[in-house]
């Protein structure tokens, strides 16, 4: 694995919200992840993954995986921004927000990399189908770049996953901002029939 300057400064031009950590090692870590994450699959680009909540799912009519990416990022900050404000009383770690709406979908490239889609389709007594979800892979890409657990947990249990844990206050916001994107994405037509 030899990650290039070239990978992570599409990283950064794919999710330009990373900016937005004032932390700048944790900042290098969330584009590191998802250098790493590509580097390790089939994808060149967060926009080449198609763009749906999981394989086999309708996709995004007009948009990409970066698009969802950025957009539950977005929401993350606006609803972590709010309750900020409405409540001061309530510490929402904006940094750590902003790293985990980042990287809860970094496990993505490892589920829906065609190769793997395909093994598992070919022989899944063998590994299961897929082996690892999206979410538990992130946890694994997330600790191996040395992110904080925090942020680990947040792409380990923004999804279904999460039903079995305690989410922290900033997982629970990003995990609201990721349903709120696909539940409104399919009422308002912007997916394509299943």
């Amino acid at each position: 694995m030899s990650i290039t300057d070239a990978q992570r400064e599409h990283v950064r031009h794919e999710l330009p919200q990373v900016a937005e950590i004032v932390d700048a090692d944790l900042r290098e870590k969330v584009v590191e992840a998802w250098a790493v994450a590509l580097d390790r699959s089939s994808f060149d680009a967060i926009a080449d993954i198609p763009a749906s909540g999981n394989p086999g799912m309708p996709t995004l009519i007009n948009g990409t995986q970066a698009d969802h990416i950025r957009g539950v990022t977005q929401l993350a900050i606006l609803i972590g921004d709010e309750l900020q404000r409405q409540f001061p009383e309530l510490h929402v770690d904006r940094d750590l927000l902003i790293a985990g709406a980042l990287c809860h979908d970094v496990g993505k490239p490892w589920e829906y990399d065609p190769k793997n889609q395909a093994r598992w389709q070919s022989s899944p007594r063998k590994s299961g189908r897929p082996s690892i979800r999206h979410p538990a892979y992130g946890v694994h890409i997330c600790l191996t770049v040395g992110l904080p657990e925090e942020v680990a947990h947040m792409a380990g249990a923004h999804s279904g996953e999460g039903e079995l844990v305690e989410r922290s206050l900033e997982n629970t916001i990003v995990h609201h901002a990721d349903y709120a994107f696909w539940r409104a994405a399919e009422a308002g037509g912007l997916l394509e029939d299943a």
